[in-house]
């Protein structure tokens, strides 16, 4: 088999994090022992694959061969077969909606990354959800449909406003001072 690797290096869009995670899954799916578990795998990404349109997902692909998150590996019949790379693993995993984390600097950058909602009654579940995962990784809640973190975390909150497909609802600022600083510091430990 002949591999095939391109080099020029891009960010990685929300699309291309669901394919690393779709192809993940791959990987769960093999490793699954029932039926069942498989079942369940699969239904999980069945809502977020049909998300994808084929534009969309070919630019995310060429993105991911870019970055060596992934490369092509073709076969003697001319089969092609997406391989998830070293590096796209450890990408993936750091995508795991239910263990999605935060990585904190050892410097604080002195800025506020403030998150705004306000998602219909219709989206309720995708509402607590946000907030949830949110307050999960840490964020202050300074009202019910405004979350505070010093932190960069940008890649993370569009990763969960993607997967919960609330764009048109959310907002998110970057502040420098806020009024109740000080209450947040000691939240934060800063």
């Amino acid at each position: 088999m002949s591999e095939k690797v391109r080099t020029k290096k891009r960010k990685i869009g929300h699309v291309g994090q669901a394919i690393l995670l779709l192809l993940a899954a791959g990987i769960s799916l093999s490793a699954s022992r029932t039926v069942g578990q498989q079942f369940k795998i699969i239904g999980e990404l069945r809502d977020e694959f049909k998300k994808l349109r084929r534009q969309s997902l070919e630019r995310a692909i060429e993105a991911l061969y870019d970055s060596k998150l992934i490369s092509e590996k073709r076969d003697e019949s001319g089969t092609m077969t997406l391989v998830l790379s070293d590096k796209g693993r450890k990408k993936a995993l750091t995508y795991d909606i239910r263990n999605l984390r935060i990585a904190q600097p050892e410097d604080w950058d002195k800025k506020w990354r403030v998150v705004m909602f306000d998602i219909p009654e219709g989206e309720r579940e995708a509402r607590d959800a946000l907030r949830e995962h949110l307050l999960f990784m840490g964020f202050f809640e300074f009202q019910r449909s405004v979350l505070i973190y010093p932190y960069p975390c940008q890649d993370e909150l569009d990763y969960l406003i993607e997967f919960y497909d609330i764009r048109k609802y959310v907002r998110t600022l970057l502040a420098t001072n806020l009024d109740n600083e000080a209450h947040l510091l000691k939240f934060f430990k800063l």
